[in-house]
């Protein structure tokens, strides 16, 4: 068996089951940081003493760290310890900051934390990148290719099973006074520029007043109300309904809600969960046309280019129109190629090379789980 202990920190759910280990308490943070944020720098601190607190009284065999954050925390760790550290690789620290305004482009700052990037790519012994967008953007940066380990997200198909979750997505229908016989665009993850939130309202704005039985359910966080008011500016807010955040466990009912779904994230170097989730749903998948969302839906998308608003209210259009069996498939693709279930043995086989110092077997596709030390 495998006993595994998670630093993180001090916000957030604790789960059973899970031997969760949480930084010093900031009584004035609470929310959940998402991105680039000045607090990251005395909450990673933070996170840094107690994640030492916990490799001296654990003693772990390999630490795996999620994102650059982690990956620093780890890395250094790793060699004060002698560890191997794996890299739960999710898109590039640089990309991120400039899809959040945190840093300007081609600014004094881009060129710094693309130098700090650099380094903290190349400090894990091991780095699994979530998708291809990832895996191109390590190659494109000169990381050794042998470093690194194809292990790309996936869903749980026993969780996100749409024939269990109907009577909770009726239910949420009914809650949020959508009409019976209405058709739902849904939405799930996080709302930001760079997820294409304000592109969304905008096409249904477009969308709207020429198909009067249509809903848009937009689910997630942070901002809920400052989109809210985006739409109802744009005289739609009786018709595009924010529910806010969403816990994971209730978000299988939330998307059984929708009869298609959304996913208009602008960013081309991050991964794209929402979008295995949608699939194993049978949801109809409206989404951006990149590397990535490409190579999850694998030819049965409805894809538009970024930014295009005629090109999105074309696709939903297209998804609407899908039948039953173009819906199976999408289940179907995920049961072949994006299973959790088929994932467990990759990541172990990544753990097992690097404890025995022999170079793991490649893995066609994987997703490593959640930030831990193991």
């Amino acid at each position: 068996g495998h006993r595994v202990r998670l630093c993180t920190y001090h916000n957030g759910r604790n789960l059973p089951g899970i031997d969760i280990r949480r930084s010093v308490d900031v009584p004035w943070l609470k929310r959940a940081e998402v991105g680039s944020s000045r607090h990251k720098a005395y909450l990673d601190l933070a996170l840094f003493a107690e994640t030492l607190r916990q490799l001296v009284a654990f003693r772990p065999d390999v630490i795996h760290s999620h994102l650059h954050e982690g990956a620093l925390i780890g890395g250094v760790l790793g060699r004060l310890a002698r560890r191997p550290v794996v890299f739960d690789y999710q898109g590039s620290l640089t990309e991120e900051m400039l899809d959040h305004g945190f840093i300007r482009k081609h600014g004094l700052r881009e060129r710094f934390f693309r130098r700090i990037e650099r380094r903290i790519d190349r400090i894990a012994d091991s780095v699994v990148p979530s998708g291809v967008a990832a895996r191109r953007y390590l190659e494109c940066s000169g990381l050794d290719p042998s470093r690194i380990r194809d292990i790309p997200d996936a869903v749980d198909l026993a969780r996100f099973d749409p024939m269990a979750a109907s009577a909770g997505g009726r239910a949420i229908r009914e809650r949020l006074g959508i009409p019976p016989g209405a058709r739902v665009v849904v939405y799930l993850g996080l709302l930001a520029e760079y997820q294409g939130t304000s592109l969304l309202i905008d096409a249904a704005a477009s969308y709207l007043p020429r198909h009067p039985d249509v809903y848009f359910i937009v689910a997630g966080y942070p901002g809920a109300e400052i989109y809210a008011h985006h739409a109802k500016e744009r005289g739609i807010a009786d018709r595009v309904i924010f529910p806010g955040k969403i816990l994971y466990e209730d978000a299988p009912a939330l998307l059984a809600a929708g009869d298609i779904a959304i996913a208009p994230k602008l960013s081309t170097t991050e991964s794209n969960g929402k979008i295995f989730n949608y699939m194993a749903m049978e949801l109809p998948t409206v989404a951006t046309d990149t590397p990535t969302n490409r190579a999850i839906l694998g030819g049965l998308g409805h894809l538009f280019q970024p930014g295009d608003i005629d090109g999105l209210i074309a696709a939903l259009d297209a998804a609407f129109a899908d039948g039953s069996e173009a819906r199976a498939e999408l289940r179907e693709r995920i049961r072949a190629e994006f299973d959790w279930s088929h994932r467990v043995d990759d990541l172990l086989a990544v753990y097992q090379s690097l404890i025995s110092g022999q170079r793991a077997p490649e893995a066609c596709e994987a997703a490593p789980s959640s930030p831990s030390a193991r």
